[in-house]
């Protein structure tokens, strides 16, 4: 089994910062990517950004400037600095592991941590 934990998450004003912590644990031979995502109530679930594990990252272009991801040295954390953040930001933010391998020829699984609230005041 593998277990994807996230942490940061709260509450803060519009302009102010947060960083959010995702660790990854259990079963795990190999990650190839972890991302975050985020979702209000009503909406879809939208991806924010992603970081392989070369460490190539992408960020959507709603927080390129403002976001930052990173992995830790264990390459199984994956973090998202927030910056400049506002009200439009507020969301549940879920990690998300990316084609994960378990042991040498296992199948490729995806998977998801239970989310972390983001709350921006105006």
């Amino acid at each position: 089994q593998v277990q994807l934990v996230e942490s940061g998450g709260g509450l803060v004003q519009a302009g102010g910062s947060l960083k959010l912590s995702c660790a990854a644990s259990g079963s795990i031979f190999s990650i190839n990517a972890m991302g975050w995502y985020r979702q209000v109530p009503g909406k879809q679930r939208e991806w924010v950004a992603d970081i392989t594990s070369s460490g190539t990252t992408n960020v959507a272009d709603f927080v390129r400037g403002r976001f930052t991801i990173s992995r830790g040295n264990g390459k199984n954390t994956v973090y998202l600095q927030m910056n400049s953040l506002q009200p439009e930001d507020t969301a549940v933010y879920y990690c998300k592991a990316d084609r994960v391998v378990r042991a040498v020829g296992a199948p490729l699984s995806d998977y998801w941590g239970q989310g972390t609230q983001v709350t921006v005041s105006s």
